[in-house]
């Protein structure tokens, strides 16, 4: 295949990034599962937004002191002032955060010094997610091919020409384009313990491996305080901070407080540990009683109804929590165009580092981030735009790529492993 631009996932990174492309420029759109099948959909609590012109400070600080001050001041800076803007284009794809009258209503979670949090129910990535996949369906110059596995990048001399990939059906096909944006979402993938989707294992990481792309803070891996504890496989169902940030409480098996639940994640996740050490328990126990019912049932219904459907009424009793890998700080080191080391090559959303989060996310940066500099890097692409006229000769050997999945694995847990952060 041959198109103008290649995006490599459905998130609402790549969906921003298609939306914010000139309807002149041909765009394909690959996702590994259905198009629904990203993190974006899961995403609970909300997206954080700057209030007001005196909001910035505190914004800025809240987002450095979560990042243990290891962010990078110029990217954090561009992400919270255009927070408002970003919102704007959400509300006009028609996507509906809560509101107090006519004005938007706003949460709290961990480590924000105030309420900047905007929100739909308990499910507001699916929100987000789900508006603009339904308006990228609707350009007639993005065509979006699901179930199409990356393996490789086209690339030659530090450039990138596309992408190898095959189909559900195991048929390889190059796809050569002048511009290719990896919005592949996270790791979740290698760990057993996680809340991501399982098809999410790090390709675009182990591709910058392959071919030599810099990459940034690699072990900078951030772990959820609440994820629901469960002996069943798969995916873990996350406990959204928003729950905490609205008053729900951690407690041991005699119903002690230990910690303060507005802490940054990792350090509330470091206090669950120590507990679930100390009292030799595989979980610690969350109440959201203290919440009330109704604000429970209207606040949280996805949530109450997860947990009353393995047998715990939260209006009533505690749930067994324990934290889970949940999001990825580090990957393709970019600037904050979200380009690449190699020419021709974005990558944006959690595949990307741009500095934002440093060594720690602050809760609900994750969407805000990601449409940020999604836009930013279709903004660019499109003012730098210039074909390339070189031929790439291809031969494409199955055989190569025929245990793609086991070794790209293993290189990227490699690679974490043998970094140099504590």
């Amino acid at each position: 295949m041959k198109t103008d631009i290649v995006i490599v996932g459905s998130g609402v990174a790549g969906l921003f990034c298609a939306l914010n492309l000139p309807e002149d420029k041909n765009i394909i759109v690959v996702t590994k599962d259905d198009g629904t099948q990203s993190d974006s959909f899961l995403a609970q609590g909300g997206i954080c937004v700057m209030r007001n012109e005196n909001d910035f400070e505190s914004f800025y600080n809240d987002t450095l002191k979560a990042g243990h001050y290891e962010n990078d001041p110029e990217s954090v800076e561009i992400m919270i002032k255009n927070s408002t803007d970003v919102i704007n284009d959400l509300v006009s794809y028609g996507v509906r955060f809560e509101m107090d009258g006519q004005s938007f209503a706003y949460t709290k979670e961990g480590a924000h010094s105030r309420p900047r949090i905007l929100y739909h129910e308990d499910e507001t990535g699916n929100e987000i997610t789900s508006r603009l996949l339904d308006a990228v369906r609707t350009k007639e110059n993005v065509t979006i091919i699901e179930k199409f596995t990356m393996v490789d990048l086209i690339c030659q001399d530090n450039e990138c020409y596309g992408i190898i990939g095959h189909d559900e059906k195991g048929e390889y096909v190059a796809i050569s384009a002048d511009y290719t944006v990896l919005a592949t979402g996270g790791i979740g993938g290698l760990f057993k313990n996680s809340t991501n989707y399982r098809h999410l294992t790090g390709d675009s990481i182990a591709l910058a491996l392959k071919h030599n792309i810099k990459l940034r803070n690699i072990d900078y891996i951030q772990i959820h305080p609440t994820s629901f504890y469960t002996k069943e496989p798969g995916r873990r169902f996350l406990i959204s901070e928003s729950v905490r940030g609205e008053g729900a409480i951690l407690i041991n098996s005699k119903g002690e407080r230990f910690v303060d639940e507005l802490l940054p994640c990792d350090v509330v996740a470091k206090a669950i540990f120590n507990e679930m050490e100390k009292e030799g328990s595989e979980h610690v126990w969350l109440s959201l009683v203290g919440i009330g019912e109704s604000k429970i049932k209207t606040r949280f219904p996805n949530i109450y109804k997860y947990c009353l459907d393995k047998g715990y009424d939260a209006t009533k009793e505690p749930i067994p929590v324990v934290p889970s890998q949940h999001y990825y700080m580090g990957g393709i080191d970019v600037d904050t165009n979200s380009k690449s080391s190699m020419s021709r090559l974005y990558a944006i959303g959690e595949t990307a580092c741009n500095g934002v989060h440093g060594k720690n996310r602050l809760a609900s940066n994750s969407l805000l981030e990601s449409i940020v500099f999604a836009k930013r890097a279709a903004l660019n692409i499109n003012t730098d735009y210039v074909r390339h006229n070189k031929e790439i000769s291809l031969n494409i050997d199955k055989n190569i790529y025929e245990n793609y999945e086991i070794a790209y694995k293993e290189m990227v847990l490699n690679a974490i492993k043998e970094s140099s952060h504590e």
